[in-house]
């Protein structure tokens, strides 16, 4: 499938998430997953070292790229190698954005759309692991549908 980068100094901390021979971290990811109100999708997570590997199946390509990212915006994960299958109808992917020191999502939207208006479109993108348009930090990875 696809292999994701991510900062791996930027994102949520999960105590042990990382931690080698670490027999729950599938359980923290998906209660992780869970708690930022992706709900319990049928998938699987493995860790190895500093890379998350997602398996499984989800009914859209919108869910599959928010569990991507919510694996990945944790802090620790360089890399998400996702192998999980759309059930659902094939649509466009959307494109990952790392946000920069200073940005806001509306001048993310000006570079990606030509007009700051549109960063409401960035952050319904991105909800629920998003709760706020202005609580956004360096390093994380948001999706741009679009």
């Amino acid at each position: 499938m696809s292999l994701f980068s991510f900062v791996k100094e930027a994102g949520e901390k999960l105590i042990d998430l990382l931690t080698p021979g670490n027999a729950n971290a599938e359980e923290q990811l998906k209660k992780h997953v869970e708690s930022v109100g992706l709900g319990n999708p049928n998938i699987s997570a493995t860790v190895e070292g500093d890379k998350v590997i997602l398996k499984g199946e989800v009914a859209s390509q919108e869910e599959r790229e928010k569990i991507i990212l919510a694996a990945g915006n944790i802090a620790g994960v360089a890399s998400v190698d996702d192998q999980i299958t759309v059930t659902g109808p094939v649509v466009a992917a959307a494109r990952f954005v790392t946000v920069k020191k200073g940005d806001t999502l509306s001048a993310i939207s000006v570079v990606v759309y030509g007009n700051a208006g549109q960063y409401n479109k960035i952050f319904e993108a991105n909800k629920p692991m998003l709760k706020h348009p202005d609580k956004i930090y360096p390093g994380q990875v948001l999706r741009i549908p679009e």
